[in-house]
């Protein structure tokens, strides 16, 4: 199956949805401005010795005649924008050719390891961004495009190839660190996190993304134009994209949809099938985003003439930390829609070498308040490598949630700094979201307790039957501070190792 780029059949269709964005922008983008004259606590800190905020009195009555003006000429662009969703497919696929390809997988043969990262980047609208206390959209997607490529572009040529594991952890040419926290000068070498019985665990703090990741995940690119440039960054180094997923408008519900689903999967494997499913219980604020679930299958290499897929699942769930039951149906539908998507694409005799569900799941192992989701059916058909069962973690693991009212402090304000700061107990007790009641309020149980900060978001993975077994192994779980000052959320990694089962 070979997708289509253009999200529609045809360019006249194109070229009418183009002009009803093009008739709604102005009143957009005057919106957008009215929302941005928040400050963030950042430009609070740069303006406090001014008397006044001046831009707001000057700017703030300009741009509201703008958004009065150019109503009628977003009225029509609206009845241009909207019966065109019926006819759009709910995703845009660009398919590049970059200057290294991925070696395909043969087996019978060795191993391989294959790369995930998921990573929530924030990127809204610049006045919708201040809420979590960030802006400055274009400068923001210009960075984090920059720092999921900075490994890619420095990479030898011989990273392409496939390398014999390194084994993290206590190996056999590295003495067991009793208790300790090994430190390297470097910021590019991770640290390894003590798993609290004499050794260290697969997981790590880490400043740089993994070299060369094969599968990257991304919630909240809501924006277009961000979705766009991000994927003009990052299609150099992957050849598969699919971005701009979820439909807009009323998409067979009565809540208007204003925003896509956020979705964002850039692969370095040939896509062979993909969709999108929206979540049709949203509420609040979130029902006007097409939050939904991204299911895609992926060609690997081939096993005595027959493929070898993965699948991959991305989502981003109901926020409102209120609203545990709705989460819960959420995941379920998501289940339900990843089994039909497999049933639909898989070929007998596939060896289905990986199947992972991962992003933003808005909740997360340590709160009380979180306790209907931590034991929903999700955590006994996937393996979260971060969890021992409900409301324990393994030592190692650590929140993914920063407090967002702390972003721009100097001890996190960059990805080395956010790092060094994260090691330390009293430095997630301070820049980590705190665990949560029912309510969202914080839980004052939780200040005596050892401190992991929220964690909530997932990369979850199982296996399934094949004709030729596989054994998998995490090798490596990382909690990647690369985003400093780019997002409120922490990028997670996860590296598996694929084997031949022994006969």
């Amino acid at each position: 199956m070979v997708l289509r780029e253009s999200p529609f059949a045809n360019r006249f269709l194109s070229g009418l949805y183009s002009l009803g964005q093009y008739l709604l922008f102005p009143s957009y983008w005057a919106a957008d401005c009215l929302l941005d004259l928040r400050e963030t606590t950042a430009e609070q800190q740069q303006n406090r010795c001014r008397p006044c905020p001046l831009r707001a009195l000057v700017t703030g009555p300009l741009l509201l005649l703008l958004l009065l003006l150019s109503m009628p000429v977003a009225l029509l662009g609206l009845l241009l924008w909207l019966p065109l969703q019926a006819a759009r497919r709910p995703f845009t696929y660009k398919h590049t050719t970059p200057s290294r390809h991925p070696e395909p997988w043969e087996l019978p043969g060795t191993g391989k390891a294959f790369s995930f990262v998921s990573a929530n980047v924030c990127l809204l609208p610049d006045g919708l961004a201040k809420f979590s206390n960030l802006g400055q959209m274009k400068q923001r997607v210009a960075r984090i495009g920059q720092r999921l490529t900075q490994g890619e572009a420095s990479a030898s040529p011989r990273s392409s190839q496939f390398l014999l594991p390194t084994k993290y952890g206590t190996t056999m040419s590295s003495p067991r660190r009793s208790g300790s926290r090994a430190r390297c000068p470097d910021a590019s070498v991770a640290v390894e996190i003590p798993d609290g019985q004499g050794g260290a665990g697969p997981g790590e703090i880490s400043a740089p993304f993994p070299p060369d990741v094969d599968f990257l995940c991304l919630q909240e690119v809501f924006d277009q134009r961000a979705g766009a440039r991000l994927c003009q960054l990052l299609s150099p180094f992957y050849e598969h994209i699919v971005y701009d997923v979820g439909t807009c408008g009323l998409p067979g519900c009565c809540t208007l949809k204003v925003f896509n689903s956020g979705l964002f999967l850039a692969s370095r494997y040939p896509v062979l099938a993909a969709q999108y499913h929206c979540y049709p219980n949203g509420t609040g604020e979130d029902a006007l985003s097409a939050k939904g679930l991204l299911s895609v299958q992926v060609q690997l290499g081939e096993a005595q003439g027959q493929r070898i897929v993965g699948y991959l699942n991305c989502t981003h769930l109901h926020a409102p930390a209120a609203d545990a039951q709705i989460r819960c149906d959420q995941l379920t539908l998501g289940l339900f829609w990843v089994q039909l998507f497999q049933d639909a694409h898989t070929e007998q005799g596939d060896v289905i070498a990986f199947d992972v569900f991962c992003g933003d799941f808005n909740f997360d192992n340590c709160s009380s308040g979180d306790e209907l989701e931590q034991t929903h059916i999700i955590f006994r058909q996937y393996q979260d490598p971060c969890r021992v069962g409900p409301r324990q973690d393994k030592p190692w693991a650590i929140g993914t949630l920063l407090n967002y009212l702390e972003i721009y402090e100097e001890a996190v304000s960059t990805p080395e700094k956010l790092k060094r700061t994260l090691e330390q107990e009293e430095g997630r007790r301070k820049y980590l979201a705190c665990p949560i009641l029912q309510d969202g309020c914080p839980d004052p149980s939780a200040a005596g307790s050892p401190w992991e900060g929220r964690r909530i978001d997932y990369i979850l993975y199982r296996e399934h039957p094949a004709p030729i077994s596989l054994t998998t192994e995490v090798e490596k779980f990382s909690f990647i501070t690369q985003l400093a000052g780019c997002s409120d959320h922490m990028a997670v990694g996860l590296r598996l190792l694929l084997n031949p089962a022994l006969q």
